[in-house]
């Protein structure tokens, strides 16, 4: 076992609901150690601006440019994220002098990788310096830039997590903003894809039918019929049938085809249309899962998860049922990410993102000397 690190990671989803904060210690091979984790919500402002700045960064076409509102966006993002940090070293009684590392997500405002373009909003350094913690962030840069897919990142967490489970094949679905699975083989092997919608494109229809954030439990769902031949249109999306490694914007998918239905049936619509894509993600896997497990926002849908166990031969669980925190998991990675970018060790592999050869990445930055009081 190499040196073990006192890492934080935070976690901003494609669903714009806040920042999740996780505490782990790790060698970034094996976990050492998983702590306590919170989240801290956006106000309506914070989703406003980052609503405004995923719209502007559609014109992009390059991943440094900045305009207005991706400027304002990314400064009130980083402070938020500032702010977290430290509401939660107070909640939890930790010293930021004890953290070795923060692993810093950002805010993710566009990804073509097709364009060799992904943009996530954070400013390390402001972060380092507002923390006095060194951060590791822009980890999915290196990857698309040589090519490969830069999501999903989250695999090489997902193998360490689940090493002791007996089932093999597995599969650990994220279901997030977008959805994405991990297949983990007999053997270890890997393969990760985005596998279409997770919980955007239902967060959006519900906010603008309802004015609610999300289905709360899958109710409206539950309530509603989905219909089916839009289901089967959407489905024809050229997406589903590519090979991976694949991955997707929060935006590549538009619910046009359900303004004319009702709230419920719309939502009813865009479920079952989450739940049969993950569910087609076995197209892709060299054996059926002997076990699928859930992890995001999405696993408290009620409505997806049955529609998705209906869809699936072998059993469908939250991550709690074995041992893991669905809402920690993904801030929790990039915890150890963060560690194994340190290190040099490889966070992206030619299975989950394309990439030519396993690959490591990341920038880091480090707090600036405190200034002297004269």
């Amino acid at each position: 076992m190499g040196k073990v690190m006192r890492a934080i990671g935070l976690m901003s989803g494609t669903s714009l609901d806040g920042i999740d904060v996780a505490y782990l210690e790790t060698d970034g091979e094996t976990i050492v150690k998983r702590g306590p984790a919170r989240t801290f919500p956006y106000d309506d402002r914070m989703r406003d601006l980052l609503a405004k700045a995923i719209a502007a960064a559609a014109n992009l076409s390059t991943r440094d440019e900045r305009p207005a509102a991706l400027t304002e966006a990314e400064q009130a993002l980083t402070t938020r994220h500032a702010d977290a940090v430290a509401e939660f070293f107070n909640a939890v009684g930790i010293e930021p002098a004890s953290i070795d590392l923060i692993g810093f997500h950002g805010q993710t405002v566009l990804h073509r990788p097709e364009n060799g373009l992904t943009v996530q909003l954070g400013l390390g350094e402001l972060l380092a310096n507002a923390t006095r913690c060194p951060v590791i962030y822009d980890l999915r840069a290196a990857d698309v830039a040589a090519g490969g897919q830069g999501a999903p990142l989250v695999p090489a967490y997902h193998r360490a997590l689940t090493a002791k489970l007996p089932q093999r094949p597995l599969a650990i679905v994220n279901i997030g903003g977008v959805a994405n699975v991990t297949w983990i083989g007999r053997d270890g092997a890997l393969i990760a894809f985005d596998t279409g919608p997770g919980n955007a494109l239902l967060d959006d229809w519900m906010m603008r039918r309802a004015k609610l954030p999300r289905d709360e439990d899958g109710a409206a769902a539950a309530r509603g019929h989905a219909d089916e031949d839009i289901v089967r249109d959407l489905l024809g999306h050229a997406y589903f049938a590519k090979p991976p490694p694949k991955s997707l914007d929060r935006n590549s998918f538009a619910a046009h085809a359900i303004e004319n239905l009702s709230t419920d049936c719309g939502a009813a619509t865009l479920a079952v249309f989450t739940a049969q894509s993950i569910a087609r993600s076995r197209e892709h896997m060299p054996e059926e899962p002997e076990l699928w497990i859930v992890a995001g926002g999405g696993r408290r849908n009620r409505t997806i998860m049955r529609l998705l166990a209906e869809r699936v031969e072998h059993a469908v669980v939250p991550a709690e049922a074995v041992g893991i925190d669905g809402d920690s998991l993904e801030a929790e990675a990039w915890a150890y990410l963060a560690v194994r970018s340190v290190k040099g060790l490889p966070i992206t592999f030619p299975g989950t993102t394309g990439a030519p050869a396993p690959m490591t990445g990341g920038l880091r930055a480090d707090p600036s000397p405190a200034r002297k009081l004269i």
